[in-house]
This record gives C-alpha cells, sequence and structure tokens, in this order.
C-alpha cells in the first residue's frame, strides 16, 4: 500500500491509501466532494527523523555561509575500558 496526497481547491491537502500504481490523477474530496488533483511529492520525506531534518538543514545553511573554524575541537578524555574486556583473552 502506497499514500497518495491529493488537493482539494477548499479544504486543502488530504491523503489516499491505496495499492501501488492504482491511484487516479483526481480524486473526490471527503470533505466537500470536489474534485482534488494529485499532488505529486518525493516519498516519505515529510516523515523524516528530527535528526536527519537538523543535518540536511545544517548541510543547506553551510553552502552559502559556511562555518569558519578558528582551532582544533577540545580534546576528549579517554573513556575508562568496558569491565568484561579483563576477563577477554590475552594473546
Amino acid at each position: 500500500m502506497a499514500i497518495y496526497e491529493y488537493v482539494c481547491p477548499d479544504c486543502g491537502s488530504f491523503d489516499v491509501r491505496l495499492p501501488m500504481g492504482t491511484a487516479p490523477p483526481s480524486r473526490g474530496c471527503p470533505a466537500c466532494e470536489r474534485d482534488a488533483p494529485r499532488l505529486f511529492s518525493p516519498p516519505n520525506l515529510s516523515r523524516v527523523h528530527p535528526v536527519l531534518s537538523a543535518a540536511l538543514d545544517r548541510e543547506e545553511r553551510s553552502r552559502e555561509a559556511p562555518a569558519v573554524v578558528s582551532g582544533p575541537p577540545p580534546r576528549r578524555s579517554p573513556r575508562p575500558p568496558h569491565p568484561a574486556s579483563a576477563r577477554l583473552p590475552r594473546p
């Protein structure tokens, strides 16, 4: 099943779940029954994970005004070894 988006001139957009490849070019609006044309949109991009969305926004902004780096990032303190690693066989 695929989700197809239609736009009613009066009521706005609505989604319809249909088998893939069976969506008509227009469909009646569920609220007002007026003919609504199908809207072609990229699949699943409206439901992007927030972390990915933030990364894409940051990448888009950096095209025009890249961030200026004044020095290397601060060093992180080393992590202590995991307690289970002490029980591993050593060569």
